[in-house]
């Protein structure tokens, strides 16, 4: 059997890949992250070529790769810290050390699935730490910095994309804004927006807005208040770098908050925007099903969650045009997730 690990770095993944005596069988691979597609061709070919089955690990700080990995049906796992070295403040445990647990202690790993996402098995660390985030939770929300949806008394929703942005499916999506003259919001991770700057400001240049969604997709539990920090000042920094600009608005990614990433953000740093309708388009159960959950929880003021990066996003793409349809013969008007949230102008 062979096992893969991967890790991410400033600048991508790097892939280890060893078999059952625990020698490499190539040297290390490196990829950007606006490569993951031929990423994960390559890994599903490793074990083609060797004719053994292949075992790919991941640890839970990265959030980005698992979407395209199941929906190519490969063998993905998921190593937690208790399994594993300690982490740098920035960045993931080396590959070989995630390859080297997978051959070791496979049983100890958490196979991911399509449904589950990233935090399959996490369910209680999940709401465990959003539990004990509602005071700072409550803080924040009573200093207009933490939000699920806008007014109720205005007829305009917020469309959200995150994960992005995606090479393929970020044009996709903006195409299909562009015909319909809709604006949305891109809540953008920092390993895409360091590969993929001219997509960023394709955005931008299209009329749209942006959101810090970390660097790497983390589970928030997971990470120390500084990691966490980290993860928001370095995306923040390729904003900038990239559009000249810093978002205001910042999405956990899965939802996932902790009194300690909560913390970091009482005194500075942009608000909280969540959502309150979720087109669980990740879990890619069809086009039609997508629209039809947009459609029947979204209301005035709603805030809605779609993806065009972080995985196969042909189903978003396909769902939108019935989604932003349905949405207009309501008469509801689409703005950006900032002017959403904001107090009426007069």
């Amino acid at each position: 059997m062979l096992y893969a690990g991967i890790a991410w770095t400033a600048d991508g993944y790097v892939v280890e890949v060893i078999d059952d005596t625990g020698n490499r069988t190539r040297p290390a691979a490196r990829w950007g992250a606006e490569r993951v597609p031929e990423l994960t061709e390559w890994l599903g070919a490793l074990g083609g070529a060797s004719g053994q089955p292949c075992a790919i690990v991941l640890e839970s700080t990265n959030g980005l790769v698992d979407g395209l990995l199941t929906a190519a049906g490969l063998d993905v796992h998921r190593a937690d810290p208790w399994v594993l070295p300690p982490r740098p403040a920035f960045g993931s445990v080396p590959a070989i050390a995630l390859a080297e647990q997978a051959r070791t202690n496979l049983a100890s790993l958490s196979p991911l699935t399509a449904a589950g996402g990233g935090q399959t098995g996490r369910d209680s660390d999940y709401h465990g730490g959003i539990q004990r985030s509602a005071p700072i939770e409550a803080e924040l929300t009573r200093s207009g910095r933490f939000f699920r949806h806008g007014p109720r008394d205005r007829q305009e929703v917020a469309l959200t994309f995150d994960d992005g942005p995606d090479p393929l499916f970020t044009r996709q999506v903006l195409e299909i804004l562009d015909r319909y003259q809709v604006r949305a919001t891109f809540f953008c991770v920092g390993l895409h927006i360091n590969a993929l700057p001219d997509e960023v400001r394709r955005i931008t240049d299209a009329g749209h807005s942006l959101g810090n969604h970390t660097w790497s997709h983390p589970f928030l539990p997971d990470l120390t208040s500084s990691q966490f920090r980290l993860q928001i000042e370095r995306t923040s920094e390729a904003f900038e770098k990239s559009v000249g600009e810093v978002p205001t608005l910042f999405r956990p990614p899965y939802g996932a908050r902790t009194p300690d990433a909560l913390g970091e953000l009482i005194s500075d740093g942009p608000a909280v925007a969540l959502w309150d309708v979720d087109s669980w388009d990740w879990a890619r159960q069809g086009p039609e099903k997508i629209a039809n959950t947009v459609l029947d929880h979204a209301q005035p003021g709603s805030m809605i969650l779609m993806h065009d990066g972080g995985g196969d996003r042909r189903e978003s793409v396909a769902a939108l045009p019935t989604v932003i349809e349905g949405l207009l013969e309501r008469d509801l008007r689409f703005v950006s997730a900032q002017d959403l949230l904001s107090p009426p102008q007069p």
